[in-house]
């Protein structure tokens, strides 16, 4: 775990000079857009998401450099989407990474904008990703595919229409599939398109994402249950109180934690066919499946 924990810090600050970078580059009307965008872009976060664009490139032996403002571009896009889930009309949350929500700063139409802007930030920032044009499209693909209404809108759609809903597994995992999965999948999906990966790599990197996916959701929701809220920096309890339907209260906590073990052990199995080549994103699996963040 220690391996993987210096990687992730490694990694995290090669993704926070990026992101300093892009943020830098702009030439803001507003200081305070700029201000509001900054204060949750640089707010803390594990940076898993480019991390994992990152890990993805290194898989296929793609453009590094590339992969790095790929993943720059997916941190914020997540950002956007944090800030505007903790909005009032959406989960009205009061806490994100241990500081108040970006509308309890700023207001919630400076919130919204801020997150706006963070999100077309991004696809500027991928379309001029210094790689051929046919790799740009799929990455501006995969990525618009991900954040968009078949992916993460789509999903947090869904679950808003959850709560007070009494729902089935099979209802709760197309939420997490499309909320939380579908911008995991676009992460490594990217980060593939900065090489030439092949069919089998591609295959593989989409099971792998698949159950990384559902896995970082299960995790989420035992620690909306089980966490400290200081050490999440952010409110626990909060499914409860909205009444939505989690892997614990449909399974129960043990099972939950059962759950979560099988989907790791399936995205690193679907990547054993390339030996120590995988090895970076299957103890990934596993640093996810033990968190406490």
């Amino acid at each position: 775990m220690r391996e993987i924990t210096e990687l992730l810090k490694q990694k995290q600050k090669q993704v926070n000079q990026v992101l300093r970078e892009i943020m830098r580059q702009q030439d803001f009307p507003s200081d305070l857009l700029r201000e509001a965008m900054e204060y949750t872009l640089f707010s803390g976060g594990k940076r898993i998401r480019p991390v994992l664009t990152l890990l993805a490139a290194e898989f296929v032996e793609g453009d590094l450099d590339s992969a790095l403002w790929a993943g720059g571009a997916l941190e914020l896009i997540h950002t956007y989407s944090l800030i505007h889930d903790d909005l009032p009309a959406m989960d009205d949350d009061d806490l994100r990474r241990g500081q108040p929500s970006n509308h309890r700063v700023y207001g919630p139409g400076i919130a919204v904008l801020a997150g706006d802007g963070l999100l077309t930030l991004a696809f500027e920032v991928l379309g001029e990703l210094e790689l051929e044009a046919e790799k740009i499209n799929n990455i501006v693909r995969v990525v618009a595919r991900g954040a968009g209404p078949s992916g993460m809108v789509g999903g947090q759609v869904l679950d808003l229409q959850g709560e007070d809903v009494q729902l089935d597994l099979v209802g709760l995992k197309q939420i997490h599939q499309n909320k939380t999965g579908a911008l995991i999948k676009s992460s490594i999906l990217a980060g593939a398109y900065c090489g030439s990966p092949q069919k089998r790599d591609l295959k593989a990197l989409e099971v792998y994402a698949e159950h990384l996916g559902f896995l970082f959701q299960i995790t989420d929701d035992i620690l909306d249950v089980t966490g400290d809220q200081e050490q999440l920096g952010k409110d626990v309890g909060r499914d409860s109180e909205l009444n939505k339907a989690t892997y614990p209260s449909l399974l129960g906590l043990q099972e939950a934690r059962n759950e979560a073990q099988r989907c790791a052990r399936e995205a690193r199995q679907a990547l054993d066919y390339a030996g120590p080549q995988a090895r970076k994103l299957q103890k990934l699996a596993d640093f996810i499946l033990d968190r406490d963040f």
